[in-house]
């Protein structure tokens, strides 16, 4: 009997703790102002938190399926952003930007540029793991949050959200984004060089948060080594550490 009444304690705990939390500082970071809770409480919660300490699931929503709709939200602002932008620019070269402007790392840069990482709820696990400060996890809480605003507030408010924030990295790109693997290539080509091998490493981490790395060769260099959650990731990050080396004088032939 006790012990159902400390589970009830825990979850209503958790309860309060949700409808408690001062949503200001996040409102004064993108600088929006919610009508509601429901969306942005959400959109700050890490799925560690809708688990009692006993293992008993809570009726609080996470930023799961608020992720979902925000990547969506994303990616048709940054296409007119750019339809309109770039005028003259053919569709593979505006696909390139797009890939550019909505990939992990640039959410995350929003991100922490917000100081969003502090504010996300998660178990004391999570966070004593380094939770608030993964690149995965910053760029989904963002998505959620340009969901959270659209549900609040409609496309106008996610609108202004995403142009005050992408329009940095949109202006900085003045030509459209290569793929290095395309790049370390055509280099290798163009000196008669074998094309460049990619070789998994090592994999690591739990099954729903891999890391795989990946190295990369061309003749006459030493290897170079990348580490990313995504095979494809690692093999770009790989190519671009190698183009740099080759491409500023310090290969090896």
């Amino acid at each position: 009997m006790e012990r159902g009444n400390d589970k009830g304690e825990a979850n209503a705990a958790q309860q309060t703790s949700a409808d408690s939390l001062d949503l200001r500082p996040l409102e004064q970071a993108i600088g929006y102002s919610f009508f509601g809770r429901r969306y942005a409480v959400a959109a700050l919660t890490h799925s560690s938190m809708r688990v009692s300490a006993e293992g008993r699931r809570v009726a609080s929503e996470s930023y799961e399926r608020l992720e979902f709709l925000g990547d969506r939200v994303l990616g048709l602002i940054i296409s007119e952003m750019l339809l309109f932008r770039f005028p003259q620019e053919r569709e593979g070269d505006l696909a390139k930007r797009h890939t550019e402007l909505v990939r992990r790392e640039t959410l995350a840069e929003v991100a922490i540029a917000l100081k969003i990482g502090p504010m996300i709820r998660m178990s004391r696990g999570e966070k004593d793991g380094g939770g608030q400060q993964k690149e995965s996890l910053l760029a989904d809480v963002v998505e959620a949050l340009i969901a959270a605003v659209y549900l609040d507030g409609g496309i106008a408010p996610a609108r202004t959200f995403i142009e005050k924030h992408w329009s940095p990295f949109l202006e900085a790109a003045k030509r459209p984004p290569r793929d290095p693997k395309t790049t370390l290539q055509e280099w290798a080509q163009a000196r008669g060089y074998p094309l460049p091998a990619y070789e998994l490493v090592a994999q690591s981490g739990p099954s729903h948060e891999p890391q795989f790395e990946i190295s990369v060769s061309v003749e006459g260099q030493k290897p170079v080594v990348a580490t990313a959650g995504n095979k494809r990731v690692a093999e770009r990050e790989a190519a671009a550490l190698l183009l740099e080396r080759v491409t500023q004088g310090k290969g090896d032939s």
